[in-house]
């Protein structure tokens, strides 16, 4: 069963970088579709950016050019390199994982299967 593991959470100040890790195992084939989620209270869960097993990223409009995801298959991580921070940046992101490389609406939650516990990005002004 595959398991993701997120890290790398934390307070920073609008404009502000963080970059999230997720490290996979469980599983002897890295090269699923994987996706970063994101939970605030009062709104549903949103894609912020996916990409699949070939390397092709997606993200959510709001998020481009300032979000950069990637995956390193020697590492068995993925990353989400966060710049210029906004307020509306904050919530619990979660890292998940379909059952196969192409990614079926890659932002889309109900398309995953793998999820991760979560870590919280705070973002003061």
């Amino acid at each position: 069963q595959v398991q993701l593991v997120e890290s790398g959470g934390g307070s920073v100040q609008a404009g502000g970088s963080l970059m999230l890790s997720c490290t996979v195992s469980g599983t002897t084939d890295y090269q699923y579709c994987m996706g970063w989620f994101r939970h605030t209270p009062g709104k549903e869960r949103e894609g912020v950016a996916a990409i699949t097993g070939r390397g092709t990223e997606m993200y959510k409009e709001s998020v481009k050019a300032r979000f950069t995801i990637s995956r390193d298959s020697a590492k068995n991580t993925l990353y989400l390199q966060m710049n210029s921070l906004r307020s509306e940046d904050e919530g619990i992101y979660y890292c998940a994982a379909q059952s196969h490389s192409a990614c079926v609406d890659g932002l889309t939650d109900r398309r995953y299967n793998s999820w991760g516990q979560g870590t919280q990005v705070t973002v003061s002004s």
